[in-house]
């Protein structure tokens, strides 16, 4: 995968790329950190790479874990409809035994995106069929499907480029 360059920061002079270290949101799990569901990450090497390489500086963020839920903990979806929908307060994201924890995404996608605007940070290279941090897949009723999570949602509804990264695992 190629780290697209964001557009160059506000007020920063520009010249090589390499030197400014460009701020970049990205799901703490591809920075090898233990926050999936089941205490897991998913460490990304060569985006680890590609970010030192391309002179860019990670942010790790774990949207469910700001939002307040613990690691390990029970897994979860969008009920029915979409991301935009939970943003929008009409539907609800659930976990596997039905307790809702739509209150905890949402605070992690606001957290993910304060982050953003507190680093100036115009990119986020989210995990992939995450309800969270989702941008092409989701899981909606328990089953991946086409659309973003709530964080990708919000981010990219504020100007954000999210782009999805599969987390490969080293």
């Amino acid at each position: 995968m190629t780290v697209p360059q964001p557009p160059p920061a506000r007020n920063q002079p520009s010249g090589d790329r390499r030197t400014q270290h460009r701020p970049v949101l990205v799901s703490a799990c591809l920075l090898g950190r233990e926050c999936r569901y089941d205490g897991r990450h998913n460490r990304d090497s060569a985006l680890e790479r590609e970010l030192d390489e391309q002179g860019l500086r990670a942010v790790p963020f774990c949207p469910e874990e700001h939002g307040g839920l613990g690691t390990p903990r029970p897994a979860a979806w969008i009920e029915a409809r979409s991301a935009e929908h939970v943003l929008a307060g009409e539907a609800r994201v659930v976990t596997d035994d039905g307790r809702d924890v739509t209150a905890e995404f949402v605070r992690g996608a606001e957290g993910a995106l304060e982050t953003c605007k507190t680093h100036a940070i115009r990119l986020a290279l989210l995990k992939e069929r995450s309800p969270s941090c989702g941008v092409a897949q989701t899981h909606v009723a328990g089953v991946a499907v086409d659309g973003p999570g709530v964080t990708a949602a919000l981010l990219a509804r504020h100007g954000i480029e999210v782009r999805g990264v599969p987390g490969r695992r080293a």
